[in-house]
C-alpha cells in the first residue's frame, strides 16, 4: 500500500496527484472515486466553488478525466479496468440547476448535497456512454453504500446526531458493511464488462427517472469541461 495525497477541492492537488502517480508508470485498474462531504454550511473550495459541488462531484471529474488514458491503457477485453463512484440515496430528491450549480440564489445544505449526488450519477451515464463510443475496455458504475456510521454526519442537526447516537447499532451500517457494494463493483466477476449500473446491496437497481435523462448528461458534462477546464470529448461523440 502507498499513499499518494490529493485534495478533491483543489484543482490544482488534483493535477498534481495525476502527474505523481503518472510518473511511476503504474497500470490503472480500479479507481473508486468515494470523497465527499454532507451538509456543511455555505462555503467554498480554493477554486470558488460551492463545496458540495465542488468536492463531492467536480473534484472526482476532473480526477477521473485525467486519469482515463491510463485507465484505457490497463483494461483489456477479458479484464476490463473499473470506476465505481459512490453516490447516495438522496440523488432522488436531487434538482440539478444547470443555472445555477453554485447554489448562488438560494443555498441550501440539504438541496447542494443532493444535487452533487445525482450530478454523480448522470456522470456516470454519460461517461459509460463515451467510454462504450469509443469502444475502450473501461467500465462505470455508481454505487448507494446505505446508512453508514461515519463522521459525515458531523454537520448535522444536534437532535439528529442525538438519535443517530441512540439508533446507530440498529439502523446504520458499519463502514465495512457500507464498502461492500463499491468492493462488489470493483472485483466482482459479475460486473466484468458491465457498465452504467447503479448498485445498491450489490443489486443493480433504478435510479431516479432524471438521471436516465440523455441531453441533461451531456449538458453537465460540457458544463463540467469548462468549469474545470478540460476539453470536452463528448463533442465528437454522436
Amino acid at each position: 500500500v502507498e499513499f499518494l495525497y490529493c485534495d478533491l477541492a483543489s484543482m490544482k492537488s488534483i493535477r498534481q496527484f495525476v502527474q505523481r502517480f503518472r510518473a511511476k508508470n503504474c497500470p490503472l485498474h480500479v479507481l473508486v472515486n468515494n470523497a465527499g462531504v454532507m451538509l456543511v454550511p455555505e462555503r467554498k473550495t480554493e477554486d470558488g466553488f460551492e463545496e458540495h459541488f465542488g468536492l463531492n462531484y467536480l473534484g472526482h471529474f476532473l480526477l477521473t478525466n485525467l486519469l482515463l488514458d491510463t485507465l484505457k491503457q490497463s483494461g483489456t477485453h477479458s479484464h476490463n479496468a473499473r470506476i465505481i463512484t459512490v453516490s447516495s440515496a438522496t440523488h432522488y430528491v436531487g434538482k440539478l440547476h444547470l443555472n445555477d450549480l453554485q447554489s448562488r440564489c438560494s443555498y441550501s445544505p440539504h438541496g447542494a448535497y443532493a444535487q452533487s449526488k445525482l450530478a454523480l450519477v448522470l456522470f456516470t451515464y454519460q461517461l459509460q456512454h463515451l467510454l462504450t463510443a469509443n469502444g475502450s475496455h473501461v467500465t462505470a458504475n455508481v454505487v448507494d453504500p446505505g446508512v453508514v456510521n461515519t463522521e459525515l454526519y458531523k454537520h448535522v442537526f444536534w437532535a439528529v446526531k442525538v438519535a443517530k447516537w441512540m439508533t446507530a447499532w440498529l439502523f446504520f451500517k458499519t463502514p465495512e458493511e457500507g464498502a461492500s457494494t463499491s468492493i462488489y463493483a470493483a472485483v466482482s466477476p459479475e460486473m466484468e464488462g458491465a457498465g452504467g449500473c447503479y448498485l445498491y446491496n450489490e443489486k443493480r437497481t433504478k435510479s431516479a427517472d432524471v438521471a436516465y435523462d440523455e441531453d441533461l448528461q451531456r449538458r453537465l458534462w460540457t458544463e463540467s469541461c469548462k468549469m474545470v477546464g478540460i476539453s470536452d470529448e463528448s463533442s465528437r461523440v454522436p
